[in-house]
């Protein structure tokens, strides 16, 4: 191991390479390393035409994390899980200037461990009937730069997606602190996301393996089992600048995130919109109907349900977050992918091995756009690539769904008087459609496996039936004809339709 500088790091890195950024949402990504590999590109040109391997691209949508490098000509390809907060890299991909993959975030986090085994890639359930099935898309982002490399298989008597696996250059990594032997701790990351794995896929492919970190320890790591990644694995160290190696994107350092804080008491979600908060207090009354449930929270309005389900004195379930994140809070915003108080931290592909084996009782997970057969898209639409991330993996193995979102979106307004929902503002875009736009759920495939699946909004709620979406639930003030007005797809209602659980609750201040 040899500690080097940011910009001698970038030096290491050739033309043509496959790199694999380190990171997960707003946490862990190695901002020195990628910012000075930049820096290098643009002075002289190179490296040029490099290949970029991640699960859950990490970003704060402003051009840290990932879309540090994206740049014409430093990028020539990338095979991403999650894309939301690499806007400039998926605006490439969407545009057709790079070539690009979109693949369930599960599966690339697993990938990095048949890298490092030396398999030719990975045999697995996750992703048919979805946009990532060569029968639909096969996970291409734009099909005029791109061609699929994903191939469906029978194998014995099943159909299966084979993902290849692609050789790893050089890992840029993140850890906490670094002793002499070049072991790297933890000790104030949110997690260990796919640290090791990731080191091992390069380093078994006869590549490098560089890691950024804030401390440089002057004596051997005091107990063994803090060693995240062992110096056997590491190459380089780049000491970070204390500005450079913030905890997320949003928090320099709170010891929350590492478990070393007292538990707060409840966190309310009463600062969020009156809609969201409708939709986050009506779902997380599902948390009742399943006690002792292990649950997965999603991003955007479903990070806020633990907070809330926690406000309402629901607290016999297990939270679980895509990094290895167990118990505590979710984050959200520029702290998504951290969590306050957690209980426990795993390797991330260990536990989507959990979560595609059906280990997920009850998931809460967000929507772009909902069609009457109960599809579900929010990986493209609306000429944003956002990327499938977890959802893939979550919503096939999960045993009971729930997704959330308003109805309709920007601009919605509303407003609770004498315990009526009333619509203040319709939002500007529809939400549900006749067809969605690109299939990230298959409301088929989770009827015929005879999934639960509700979609809750802040005035009605629908259920998967054998006919498609069903409503079920109104909030007092709505009728069916004001749903059927600003929806552009059919449903059936039920024969008993409810006021929606929970609402008289709810206060709009």
């Amino acid at each position: 191991m040899k500690i080097i500088s940011a910009s001698a790091a970038a030096q290491l890195v050739r033309d043509h390479w496959t790199v694999v950024p380190g990171g997960f949402g707003s946490c862990g990504h190695p901002d020195t390393l990628t910012a000075a590999l930049r820096e290098r590109f643009q002075e002289t040109g190179r490296p040029r035409n490099l290949s970029l391997l991640f699960g859950a691209g990490p970003g704060d949508k402003a051009g840290q994390g990932v879309d540090s490098l994206a740049l014409p000509g430093l990028v020539a390809r990338a095979i991403g899980g999650f894309w939301g907060l690499c806007p400039a890299l998926a605006g490439m991909a969407r545009d057709g200037a790079i070539e690009a993959h979109n693949w369930p975030q599960g599966v690339i986090s697993k990938l990095f461990g048949v890298i490092a085994s030396g398999e030719p890639g990975l045999l697995t359930h996750v992703g048919l009937d979805t946009f990532v099935d060569p029968a639909l898309e096969g996970g291409v982002i734009d099909s005029r730069s791109s061609q699929p490399l994903v191939e469906k298989l029978r194998f014995k008597g099943r159909s299966q997606l084979f993902y290849p696996a692609p050789r790893v250059d050089c890992a840029l990594l993140r850890g906490t602190a670094c002793d002499p032997d070049g072991n790297i701790i933890f000790s104030e990351e949110t997690s260990h996301m796919d640290a090791l794995a990731q080191a091992q896929a390069a380093h078994n492919c006869g590549g490098i393996v560089i890691v950024q970190v804030k401390r440089l320890l002057d004596g051997p790591v005091a107990d063994y089992r803090d060693v995240k990644i062992p110096g056997f694995l590491v190459d380089y160290v780049v000491l970070a600048p204390e500005n450079r190696h913030p905890q997320t994107y949003g928090t320099f350092f709170d010891p929350a995130y590492t478990g070393k804080a007292a538990a707060r008491g409840r966190e309310s979600g009463k600062h969020f919109p009156l809609a969201k908060r409708i939709v986050v207090h009506r779902a997380a009354l599902e948390l009742a109907n399943h006690p002792g449930a292990n649950v997965n929270l999603g991003i955007g309005i479903p990070a806020l349900i633990g907070a809330q389900a926690r406000e309402l004195g629901l607290i016999d379930f297990t939270l679980t977050v895509e990094s290895g994140l167990i118990g505590g809070v979710p984050d959200e915003g520029l702290s998504f992918g951290a969590v306050r108080h957690p209980r426990a931290v795993i390797e991330q592909s260990a536990l989507f091995d959990f979560y595609d084996g059906g280990g997920i009782d009850l998931a809460f997970l967000g929507f772009a756009q909902v069609d009457a057969a109960g599809n579900v898209n929010v990986s493209k639409f609306n000429g944003r690539i956002v990327g499938s991330g977890g959802f893939i993996n979550i919503s096939q193995s999960a045993r009971h769904i729930v997704f959330c979102g308003t109805l309709t979106a920007d601009g919605l307004q509303v407003e609770i008087a004498g315990g009526r929902l009333r619509i203040v503002r319709e939002g500007r875009t529809r939400k549900f459609h006749a067809h969605v736009a690109q299939l990230t759920f298959s409301g088929r495939q989770a009827a015929a496996n005879g999934k639960e699946v509700l979609y809750v909004t802040e005035r009605a709620v629908f259920r998967l039936g054998a006919r498609g979406l069903e409503l079920t639930e109104l909030a007092p003030g709505i009728d069916v004809a004001a749903i059927r007005n600003v929806v552009d797809c059919d449903f059936h209602v039920a024969a008993k339709l409810r006021p929606m659980a929970g609402f008289a609750a709810i206060q709009s201040n």
